[in-house]
C-alpha cells in the first residue's frame, strides 16, 4: 500500500483530534493486519472510492473515546453508550473528510460513503478491500486506539 495514500490519514487524526478535542496522539508502529478483530470496544468504519478503493476504520479503547467526547461535550463521560457511539462515527467522518483533503491536494481524488459504528468487546471490522490491511496504533493520555487503512 502507498505511503501517499495512508499518510494523510495519519495525519488527519492527529489533527483532527487535536483541534476538536483537545487530545495529543502519539503514533506507534505500523503493521500489517492479519486478523478482522477489532483493536478496541467502538469502532467507525467508511467505505472509500475514487482513484483507490478500499475502506478505513478507526477503533478506539473505551477510556480513550470516553475521554475524547468528554472533551468534545465539556461533561464527563464513563461509558459506552449512544452518545459516544455517535461521536465515533463523526469522527470517522471528519478524520477520513481531512484526509481526503489533504489526498485531492496532492492530486488524489476520493469519496466517502457514510460510516458505520460497531460496538462490543472482541467485534470485528471487514474490510471489503482484497489488498493488505495496515494498521496504526496511537496512543493518548487515556487509551489507545487504532486506524486499519486497506485498499485494492
Amino acid at each position: 500500500m502507498d505511503a501517499k495514500i495512508i499518510n494523510p490519514f495519519l495525519e488527519a487524526a492527529v489533527n483532527v483530534l487535536k483541534t476538536m478535542a483537545m487530545v495529543e496522539v502519539t503514533p506507534g508502529k505500523p503493521f500489517l493486519k492479519k486478523d478482522q478483530t477489532a483493536n478496541g470496544d467502538a469502532s467507525g468504519i467508511i467505505g472509500i472510492t475514487g482513484e483507490a478503493q478500499g475502506s478505513m476504520s478507526i477503533s478506539f479503547s473505551t477510556p480513550c473515546i470516553c475521554a475524547i467526547v468528554s472533551n468534545l461535550f465539556g461533561s464527563p463521560v464513563t461509558e459506552l453508550n449512544e452518545e459516544v457511539k455517535d461521536a465515533v462515527g463523526e469522527l470517522t467522518n471528519m478524520i477520513c473528510g481531512d484526509a481526503r483533503r489533504r489526498l485531492e491536494a496532492a492530486g488524489i481524488v476520493l469519496q466517502a460513503g457514510t460510516p458505520t459504528v460497531i460496538s462490543g468487546q472482541g467485534h470485528t471490522i471487514k474490510h471489503i478491500s482484497k489488498g493488505p490491511c495496515v494498521a496504526m496504533p496511537f496512543t493518548t493520555p487515556n487509551g489507545d486506539f487504532t486506524i486499519e487503512l486497506a485498499f485494492n
